[in-house]
């Protein structure tokens, strides 16, 4: 009986022990989470939303990767949406919830400053706004079968081209802009390079709403031409779709604005400054965008871009340049839904405006 006595002490020993080591086990889950907690609070919101035009889908996949695994980055998520640049700018302007913006025109970026969303001097701060830049570009068939070179190949009898629709796509803009400063540049007056731009409507098979849905259509083998962003086509090059690139000697500089909204936490803006640092630069530069924090470019890793980004003797103008005087100006002249120059082309070649 005694024995007995002694084991059942013992187990109520034991028993003490283990409800004390699961209280201590529960303090310092509750202590770890509290920390965490508090981590969480001084780092702000632990999720931003970024809204983006099509094409930088593959290549801010590796950037968001990379801020991350920065303290800055660590722990925060980032929500995603891309679609054809216009088209964002209207759904953000009608609630879509945006703290940071990566459009593919100024136009885009400065109805969101209109309204209030974004500031109204975006431009002017590091980089002037701009995340990164590109040229506007050709990709055709393996072997070049129709000889396009150049910009007045694209209206050689025969020849047929993609490019989307300027009334949804951004990229469609600078590809109608640099078209009609093409010809500026080789002396033509005003009438004559709109009619260029006009002749050039006449021998377009397909407008997609987004530049990324133009390269499909491309890809699956409607045209001779896409007309594309440089960064585009060195996509569609690299997966080996018997297809080149060209880059024609007179082309317009793309210059693709990022920048956090009005009323973003912090983190959108740490964000902003990882795409435009030194390691946000080399990621795209090596994706093929132009930086535009040039000195990433004498990273050794980086030569044959170096090469490409600074090669031939190429005549490659802004949206500053005086034939165009900037993007409210080149937006009214062209793409203006009910006055601008597009939207009688668009009727003249039967296409839409309906954006």
């Amino acid at each position: 009986m005694l024995n007995s006595t002694k084991t059942v002490e013992k187990l109520g020993k034991d028993s003490d022990r283990m409800r004390k080591t699961f209280l201590l086990v529960l303090v310092a889950l509750a202590v770890a989470l509290a920390s965490a907690s508090a981590a969480s609070a001084r780092r702000g919101a632990t999720t931003i939303n970024l809204v983006a035009y099509s094409t930088p889908k593959p290549v801010l996949a590796q950037i968001i990767s990379a801020w991350q695994k920065t303290p800055d980055g660590n722990g925060v998520s980032v929500t995603q949406s891309y679609g054809a640049s216009g088209a964002q700018t209207r759904a953000v302007l009608a609630g879509q919830p945006a703290d940071v913006a990566f459009l593919a025109t100024g136009v885009d970026m400065n109805s969101l400053a209109d309204a209030g969303i974004v500031s109204s001097t975006w431009d002017k701060g590091r980089y002037a706004g701009i995340g990164a830049d590109s040229v506007v570009a050709f990709l055709v068939r393996e072997g070049n079968p129709k000889h396009i070179h150049t910009w007045s190949d694209l209206i050689k009898p025969g020849v047929q081209v993609v490019t989307p629709n300027p009334f949804t796509s951004g990229g469609a803009m600078w590809n109608i802009l640099a078209a009609y400063g093409s010809e500026r540049k080789l002396g033509k007056t005003d009438k004559q390079a709109t009619s260029f731009v006009q002749q050039l409507f006449q021998h377009v098979v397909s407008q997609d709403t987004s530049s990324s849905n133009a390269a499909n259509t491309y890809l699956s083998g409607k045209g001779d031409v896409l007309i594309t962003y440089e960064s585009e086509a060195y996509a569609a090059v690299a997966k080996g779709q018997g297809i080149h690139m060209v880059v024609p000697k007179q082309t317009l500089l793309v210059q693709l604005p990022l920048v956090a909204t009005s009323k973003a936490p912090a983190q959108a803006q740490k964000f902003v400054s990882f795409v435009q640092s030194p390691a946000g630069q080399t990621i795209l530069a090596s994706n093929g965008y132009r930086p535009v924090d040039k000195s990433v470019l004498k990273d050794p890793s980086l030569a044959k871009w170096r090469l490409a980004y600074n090669g031939g003797s190429r005549l490659i103008v802004t949206i500053d340049d005086p034939i165009y005087g900037g993007w409210r100006k080149a937006f009214k002249t062209w793409f203006d839904p009910n006055n601008g120059r597009m939207v009688n082309i668009e009727h003249a070649v039967g296409g839409t405006t309906g954006g």
